[in-house]
């Protein structure tokens, strides 16, 4: 397996730049970047946030040098993810540090989704006509980039997420389930939370921000993508379905309750774990051996790729994320 070794120094050298950018802007980010507890707040002191800055750089840049190789092939496609993750840091971090309203906050988030789906290339659903596969997906991605805002509330929430779906995607590139680009981001993006989770450690020190969690959740969802496009769709829906349950049912019962869904709040199960006494690091201890779990799942759906297999996997992955909302939903009892 000759390009082995892109994706394999790709994760050590974003881990080391990740770690060193933070270093380097923890003073400005202490000065200029505190997030002060507000509604959907799990913290109660002014903590910094940014370190999504030090994250997009480092997937970026390293991505972006280790995709000169021949064996990656045309830059194409990895310019136009890097150049939409990097408009989603942009309007991440005007939104750190001074609010937008949702409506034009939103208007730009289809905007750059949907010019990333528009340069897909492949078909998830041939039977169906090109320009609602991408309407579809452009909705989807537009979700995943949400959800993945709304779940980063809790120290190491993201870290424990992303970390498992990145590594499960990198494995499976390693494997030739996963083209080699897609891979390569994999380990880029796996190597740059890992180089911002020792900053995130409960009692976090310092938050990823919006400028980390919008473009986060866009580059997942374009990695997830193309692991449904080669064939891999139960894994996809496998590997996030902690962050699709839960921020799936929680904005379905807030609108049910015609609730403002855009607004700050702490109605997420993970939160209601935290109010109800459990301790951060037993949420994301939870989350992480649940995300373990989906990708052991998410592996065998693609070792045997059946739909026996896929819905066995799907059943029992259902089955483990309700155990694991159930009983953040009842922790105190």
């Amino acid at each position: 397996m000759t390009f082995a070794w892109i994706p394999l120094i790709a994760a050590p050298l974003a881990a080391a730049l990740s770690a060193g950018l933070i270093l380097r802007l923890m003073p400005l980010l202490r000065r200029y970047a505190l997030a002060r507890p507000n509604a959907r707040s799990s913290h109660t002191e002014p903590t910094p946030q940014g370190g999504g800055i030090a994250v997009v750089t480092a997937l970026v840049t390293v991505s972006g040098l280790l995709a000169g190789a021949p064996e990656v092939g045309p830059r194409e496609a990895w310019t136009w993810l890097a150049g939409c993750t990097l408009a989603l840091a942009v309007l991440g971090a005007v939104d750190d540090l001074r609010p937008l309203p949702a409506l034009p906050r939103l208007a730009v988030q289809v905007l750059v989704v949907g010019l990333l789906v528009s340069h897909l290339d492949g078909r998830l659903v041939p039977e169906i006509p090109l320009w609602l596969e991408r309407a579809l997906a452009t909705l989807a991605g537009l979700w995943f980039v949400n959800l993945t805002n709304f779940m980063d509330g809790l120290d190491w929430m993201t870290v424990a997420e992303i970390v498992p779906v990145s590594a499960a995607l990198v494995l499976f590139g390693l494997a030739g389930t996963l083209p080699l680009l897609p891979t390569l981001v994999a380990a880029s993006l796996l190597g740059a939370m890992l180089g911002f989770a020792p900053f995130n450690r409960p009692v976090a020190g310092l938050f990823l921000g919006d400028v980390g969690s919008l473009p986060v959740g866009l580059v997942t969802a374009w990695l997830l993508w193309h692991l449904a496009a080669t064939g891999g769709f139960a894994a996809a829906l496998l590997l996030p379905l902690v962050y699709l349950a839960d921020a799936s049912l929680t904005l379905a019962a807030r609108a049910r309750r015609r609730e403002r869904v855009w607004e700050a709040h702490r109605s997420h199960f993970y939160q209601r774990a935290t109010v109800n006494g459990l301790t951060v690091r037993g949420v994301v201890g939870r989350v992480f051996l649940a995300n373990l779990a989906l990708a052991g799942l998410a592996a065998a759906s693609v070792v045997w790729p059946s739909w026996p297999v896929s819905l066995a996997a799907l059943a029992a992955g259902c089955g483990i994320v309700a155990l694991l909302l159930r009983r953040f939903a009842g922790i105190a009892s």
